[in-house]
């Protein structure tokens, strides 16, 4: 694993860059920022222990938002060919970051569907206290 110290306001990655590392935030904030209707939109705050990129690092597609430090940052990157070369010698370690990529990627799908009921629920007037 790599460690990037940021500066802030230095982008760590832009949204459709081919970057396919991961990143672990351990101190700091991250701004993830999505381009809508042209214009860049904070979507969401990252803290500290929070992971980015896991579709690039697994899929290898380009990124499909903008990191960039909000204050001084630290994060941990891992390439995903140093991450590959560990499976003959460190099968178990493989295993368990990959069973934790899949619960950050299930957790986050789970928060996704939440907040889509709630709006849904919302706008139906439906299921909820609104």
């Amino acid at each position: 694993m790599g460690v990037r110290k940021l500066h802030d306001g230095e982008l760590l990655v832009t949204e459709g860059e081919p970057n396919t590392t991961l990143f672990a935030l351990t101190e700091g904030r991250i701004s993830v920022t999505s381009k809508v209707d042209g214009n860049e939109r904070v979507v969401y705050t990252m803290k500290p222990g929070e992971c980015a990129g896991t579709r690039a690092f697994v899929d290898r597609k380009p990124r499909q938002a903008t990191l960039r430090s909000v204050g001084e940052s630290t994060v941990y990157t891992l390439e995903p060919e140093a991450f590959e070369s560990l499976l003959e010698t460190h099968p178990r370690i493989v295993y368990k970051v990959m069973r934790s990529l899949f619960r950050i990627t299930h957790t986050n799908l789970m928060h996704m569907n939440m907040e889509s009921q709630a709006l849904s629920n919302y706008i139906n007037k439906t299921g909820g206290r609104f």
